[in-house]
């Protein structure tokens, strides 16, 4: 079975956690672990948020005055790599030496009159305490918003409509290939007024590209795989609910967090309505049993 897995960012570097090199190789280490036995099973596609990584990447351009900060598709490009480098090789000491993997550096189109633009709402970089952050906010000119019960960096998020490299990731899994690609939701691309196509100041939703992705792949099964070991109704307070099971239709009725669970619960009802596949939500320790059905939130039709 052909599945695409989209490791969230915040199950790469833990929220609240220090943004260093080795606390994310800890935990990429961790993913590789849940991510090995389906690779023995199935044709797999990894996909992976960035929002820690490219907003840490963002602050190191940024300390350096002697010349303009790198933008976020060239970051968003840095992050690809950087934590492709490490699936490869996390996930290689798992498998049979004759495993092959391949990292794509993946463009994703978006349209430039797309109203998240004018809207900033994908979190990245680290958390601040509010004082802290409107210290940032201020000397740097970026957008601050609430996550949770501190403050991030948020910028926009405009819809993916095109994935560039589809046909060598079609190549490499038919050769079988283990294919990390459409990183941190691709690297946002558009097409100015000459037909040319450039680089885009925003981060695209992991969730969403990769939700495209899957659909274009024929893939059989969604899995996004955040820290949460489900989606909750009334997440938070008390009487918190977990969704075992849950349609479409059904979710229709819920509001979520569009800096965090909003995005996931759109990704796997558009996939599941689109190609009548199956989608799960859950926690990345539960992955082989989300697979199977045994846990998480799962999608379908009906």
């Amino acid at each position: 079975m052909r599945i695409v897995v989209a490791l969230g960012g915040n199950a790469l570097l833990k929220r609240g956690e220090p943004l260093t090199a080795e606390n994310q190789r800890r935990n990429v280490r961790v993913a590789c672990k849940a991510l090995a036995p389906l690779a023995e099973k199935h044709q797999l596609v990894i996909t992976h948020g960035n929002g820690p990584q490219v907003g840490l990447l963002a602050l190191q351009s940024a300390s350096f005055d002697e010349v303009e900060g790198y933008p976020l598709d060239v970051l968003g490009a840095q992050s690809e790599g950087m934590i492709g480098y490490m699936i490869e090789q996390e996930l290689g000491n798992l498998m049979p030496t004759e495993t092959a993997f391949a990292t794509i550096l993946t463009m994703v189109e978006v349209d430039p009159e797309d109203p998240a633009f004018q809207n900033p709402t994908k979190p990245i970089g680290p958390v601040y305490r509010r004082e802290d952050a409107n210290e940032i906010s201020s000397e740097r000119g970026w957008k601050i918003a609430r996550d949770g019960d501190m403050w991030r960096r948020v910028v926009p998020s405009p819809e993916p409509h095109r994935i560039f490299e589809l046909r060598p990731i079609h190549w490499l899994l038919e050769k079988g290939a283990i294919v990390i690609c459409a990183g941190g939701g691709g690297i946002p691309t558009a097409y100015n007024s000459e037909g040319n196509l450039e680089g885009v100041e925003v981060v695209i939703d992991k969730d969403r590209a990769s939700s495209l992705l899957a659909r274009q792949l024929d893939a059989r099964l969604l899995v996004l795989a955040t820290d949460a070991d489900g989606v909750y109704d009334r997440w938070g307070e008390s009487d918190q609910q977990k969704l075992d099971h849950a349609t479409p239709e059904d979710m229709k009725k819920y509001e979520f967090d569009v800096g965090s669970m909003g995005p996931k619960v759109e990704a796997a009802c558009d996939f599941v309505t689109r190609t009548g596949e199956r989608a799960v939500i859950g926690s990345l320790l539960d992955l082989e049993r989300m697979v199977d059905g045994s846990a998480g939130t799962q999608f379908t039709i009906e």
